[in-house]
């Protein structure tokens, strides 16, 4: 599977750092990548299923109380 990231969410993704960087230790911000990139992987394994939502092929995993991924799957041909 290629995880791509949209815009909207590269910009949420670095603005969630920024935030910690200014508002929390530097070991904060570093435990918040580790569980985006863990959260990838499982993402990424075989037969792994999120949380539906009401949208078609929208699923969402939290990675943390304060944030949520959400995942669009698109068939590539």
């Amino acid at each position: 599977m290629i995880v791509v990231w949209s815009p909207q969410a590269k910009k949420d993704y670095w603005q969630n750092i920024d935030y910690l960087e200014a508002e929390w230790s530097f070991q904060v911000v570093v435990n918040f990548i580790e569980k985006v990139d863990e959260t990838i992987e499982i993402f990424n394994q075989k037969n792994v299923e999120f949380i539906s939502t009401n949208y078609k092929n929208v699923n969402k995993v939290v990675v943390t109380k304060h944030i949520t991924l959400y995942t669009e799957s698109i068939p590539i041909n």
